[in-house]
């Protein structure tokens, strides 16, 4: 198979997506009311039949209650069981067939159960946000859920005045009437189900850097009281941006906004075009800037650069990670060679059991793979030298954007740019459980 069908049903949850057709765009209009936390929404997505004509196919969607299902406008045969919903349409659809579906659902949406505990819609104190890593999606809408399914989406929520929605992508338009507000965003860019972002909440709106000067257009979300201390904790990130667009490539997407959720997360979230973090994120004193560096980096890597299934996944973390080593390097903190030492160090005394290319479901999130991640693309800058090395990376971010990659792409792709044959370093990085020793940057001079 080839283009937006590679893999196949994914190894790790071969529950999620159905490869047999594709979604270029989906137009969700959702209303939201906190209080009961109630959701009601209409999905109309636009997809193409794969090689083979389709006489069923599935859509992703929790536990809620189907109002309507329909294709190309006509009523199909459906089951609902399990997270799964079933579709057959009246007729079988032609290999390489247009088709629109439409499906109307209502409920009360809540996590969505997982070896990581609940994952998808988030209900707030007051509001709501969306964290769907890896398969949570489907916790808030009916969705082909796989990562290398990437459609255009068109989000548009209703929900009570006093409440600020923030997505993914571009505002086209927010229309008050009477108590309620309708507020319409627009992703062209193609997006994985599992990056549509989502956050319902009181927020104050922050611009940050000077949109006078040109650059990508950065907004932020904040509960009013944290505004001092957001100040001060992202007050770097515009320079971030530029430096990241100077090592990786122009930012791929439109525009970018972060969230600060009125709530303490576990972890920050990225999203397509949106980054979502918690209160305790935010502490006045830079203390999470390395977590900063490390969403914004996931932009080109992960939401731009998409892996082709959740096997590869180091090939998001590892090199968000190693971003956060590079903004170190270039914003005064400690060297990138540094970060890696001590990266090795705690690598050297924990278990060696972990493959990177292909962890296993059980392993993607263990923070040994983002460290050993990091720790694979610095190797692969020691090898190949400053130079070579981010012509590479940038030319992996402008190759590949907007697509779907493999390991196998990646080390194929780095092949390119060395003098000296890396297929044995990279098998030793990528492939084996053992540790590899210390990569060492070449002393300057």
């Amino acid at each position: 198979m080839s283009g937006q069908q590679t893999a196949g049903s994914d190894p790790y949850f071969p529950a999620n997506g159905d490869p047999r057709y594709r979604v270029h765009r989906y137009e969700l209009a959702l209303e939201y009311r906190p209080g009961p936390n109630r959701l009601a929404g209409t999905a109309r997505l636009s997809a193409i039949a794969g090689r083979s004509p389709l006489t069923e196919f599935h859509l992703n969607l929790a536990e809620f209650r189907i109002g309507r299902v329909l294709v190309d406008g006509r009523p199909p045969h459906y089951t609902h069981r399990g997270g799964r919903l079933r579709i057959r349409p009246a007729k079988p659809l032609p290999a390489g067939a247009a088709f629109t579906v439409e499906v109307h659902w209502s409920g009360n949406p809540k996590p969505v159960r997982s070896p990581w505990g609940g994952l998808g819609w988030e209900e707030l104190t007051d509001g709501a946000l969306v964290a769907s890593q890896p398969v949570g999606a489907p916790s808030w809408y009916p969705c082909n859920d796989r990562p290398a399914d990437k459609a255009a989406y068109q989000i548009s929520v209703n929900t009570p005045s006093a409440y600020t929605v923030v997505a993914g992508g571009r505002l086209l338009t927010r229309t008050t009437k009477a108590s309620t507000t309708t507020w319409v965003y627009e992703q062209p860019a193609p997006t994985s189900s599992y990056l549509v972002g989502l956050a319902v909440g009181t927020y104050q709106m922050v611009l940050l850097g000077d949109p006078g000067l040109g650059g990508v257009p950065q907004t932020a979300h904040v509960p009013p009281y944290l505004l001092p201390r957001f100040s001060r904790d992202f007050a770097r990130q515009p320079v971030m941006m530029r430096v990241f667009e100077e090592l990786f490539g122009p930012y791929p997407f439109g525009e970018y906004s972060v969230v600060i959720a009125d709530e303490e997360l576990d972890v920050p979230v990225e999203a397509q075009g949106l980054s979502l973090f918690g209160t305790n994120h935010v502490d006045g004193a830079r203390g999470s800037e390395r977590l900063i560096a490390h969403e914004l980096a996931h932009q080109w890597f992960g939401n731009s650069v998409t892996i082709a299934d959740w096997r590869h996944i180091w090939l998001n973390e590892g090199f968000a990670k190693y971003a956060e080593w590079l903004w170190s390097e270039h914003s005064g903190g400690r060297p990138a060679q540094e970060l890696a030492a001590a990266a090795h160090r705690l690598l050297a005394v924990r278990p060696q059991d972990l493959r990177l290319a292909d962890p296993g479901r059980k392993l993607m999130f263990d923070d040994r793979l983002y460290q050993r991640g990091g720790l694979a693309v610095h190797a692969v800058r020691c090898a190949l030298g400053d130079a070579a090395f981010f012509v590479m990376l940038r030319d992996w971010a402008a190759a590949h954007r907007h697509g779907v990659v493999t390991t196998a792409a990646f080390t194929a792709h780095v092949s390119r740019y060395a003098t000296d044959p890396v297929d044995d370093l990279l098998k030793a990085w990528l492939y084996e459980p053992a540790l590899p020793a210390l990569p060492r940057l070449p002393v300057a001079g």
